[in-house]
């Protein structure tokens, strides 16, 4: 009878065991938030940011850009779209939404592609993408500073 009553039991605690070590409760997981990491310095006067919005664990909104001291919006300075349009081919309002975009698209676990014209603000996004990835999978909503130099 005792042997009759252990087998059961001793079966709902391994399948037990066993469901509890399937489950994905990962490290990497997103949680739902807003997240923000930001240049630590300013480059050429401006200083980069980048902003996600998570819910349900997904990446739903991505924002990168840059202000300047004032507050002014890098990718809305119609003469520095200008000037970097006809010097490098790209201007920020192109590359930040191509950057921000693949950012999303990957829920930042892919490799995001250099755009011609803009590795400077690629290699400051690679550093501020990995940044607010790695806050939004701790749960951490304060503004981490990034040296975004080099």
């Amino acid at each position: 009878m005792k042997l009759k009553l252990r087998l059961p039991l001793l079966s709902v605690l391994l399948i037990a065991l066993l469901t509890a070590c399937g489950s994905k409760t990962t490290e990497n997981e997103l949680q739902d938030g807003y997240y923000t990491a930001q240049a630590a310095e300013f480059s050429h006067g401006w200083k980069e940011y980048v902003t996600i919005i998570v819910k349900g664990g997904s990446i739903v909104s991505v924002e990168y850009n840059a202000e300047n001291a004032s507050g002014f919006i890098k990718s809305w300075d119609s003469n520095y779209m200008q000037t970097m349009l006809h010097s490098n081919g790209t201007y920020p309002n192109e590359y930040t939404r191509y950057y921000a975009s693949q950012l999303q698209e990957q829920q930042g676990e892919g490799t995001i592609d250099a755009l011609t014209g803009a590795t400077s603000s690629y290699n400051s996004f690679q550093k501020l993408s990995a940044a607010v990835v790695a806050q939004a999978q701790l749960g951490d909503s304060s503004i981490v500073l990034v040296d975004t130099s080099s």
